[in-house]
């Protein structure tokens, strides 16, 4: 319940922060559809799961939340830019998210890329304000590491091996390596933010980025199996896509039974990499079980 409480009101923040930053203006009538589109594709709903992260690390190093509310509120303008074109026709084609019709039905492929597009830019822009951090190092330093999470080498490369290797049969290490890019690379940015904010040492970040590579791929499975045993209407988007579109993932090929096996053993690997932080870490184990046990 604490966890829950916690969660909600993280992302009661980060809403409130997004509303302000693409709050409605007289501007000609496509500017005023771009920021529309850009508000649909962000505000509304989703658990802000890597911003909390991003807070709760940042937490471990003594810094409050409305100090690490900027980092996380970028970190979740390019997580929405990325849901915004994996939707589009050319990627995933999906008509429903969040339970609603996605960007590029409610608002046009052509005006769904450019929200992706304002809202990654959006993102760097956050970034660079002395209210994200006064030491102007430190922006620098979140700048560069969540340019290298979003791109070639991080979400953006990884979502270029996935297309590329559809209908194709990948093994275990290959699916891994897809995942770990397309997914866990803004989740080991959310860690590793919290402790630049947190000006932490090389042990206390090497721990955390040990949770966060754990962490990732246990969401991941736990996305997996929900893809393939969820309820649509519960998940509020299309279940089943992985399998419809010949996409290798580890549930398919370690079967049902094996996958959640793995799962309970990549917790238990997020569980351990925090023990440098004694009780400190607690929330962060909390949140490895919760999205191992997540039912939408």
């Amino acid at each position: 319940m604490a966890l829950t409480q916690d969660l909600e009101r993280v992302a009661r923040l980060v809403e409130s922060r997004l509303d302000a930053l693409l709050a409605p203006e007289p501007a000609p009538s496509g500017q005023a559809q771009l920021i529309a589109a850009m508000r649909y594709a962000a505000l509304g709903g989703g658990k802000r799961l890597r911003p909390f992260l991003l807070v709760e690390s940042a937490r471990l190093f003594g810094v409050e939340e409305k100090a690490a509310l900027n980092a996380g509120v970028a970190l979740e303008c390019v997580h929405c830019y990325s849901l915004v074109h994996d939707d589009l026709p050319a990627m995933d084609d999906d008509k429903v998210r969040r339970g609603r019709p996605t960007a590029h039905i409610a608002f046009g492929e052509a005006m769904a890329i450019l929200a992706g597009d304002a809202l990654l830019t959006l993102a760097f822009d956050i970034l660079s304000r002395p209210s994200t951090h006064q030491d102007a190092g430190v922006r620098v330093e979140l700048i560069g590491l969540l340019a290298q999470a979003a791109g070639v080498r991080g979400m953006a490369g990884g979502q270029a091996l996935d297309v590329a290797a559809e209908g194709q049969s990948l093994g275990p290490m290959e699916v891994a390596k897809v995942q770990s890019m397309k997914t866990g690379a803004l989740f080991a940015f959310a860690c590793d933010a919290g402790a630049v904010l947190g000006r932490a040492d090389a042990v206390a970040r090497g721990a955390l980025a040990a949770y966060a590579s754990a962490f990732g791929q246990a969401f991941q499975l736990a996305d997996d199996l929900l893809d393939a045993e969820g309820d649509a209407v519960a998940m509020g988007k299309a279940v089943a896509k992985d399998a419809n579109r010949g996409k290798a993932t580890l549930v398919a090929l370690l079967g049902i039974d094996a996958a959640r096996a793995r799962l309970s053993a990549l917790v238990d690997d997020a569980e351990a990499a925090l023990a440098p932080f004694g009780d400190r870490g607690a929330t962060l184990k909390e949140a490895a079980r919760f999205i191992a046990s997540r039912r939408a």
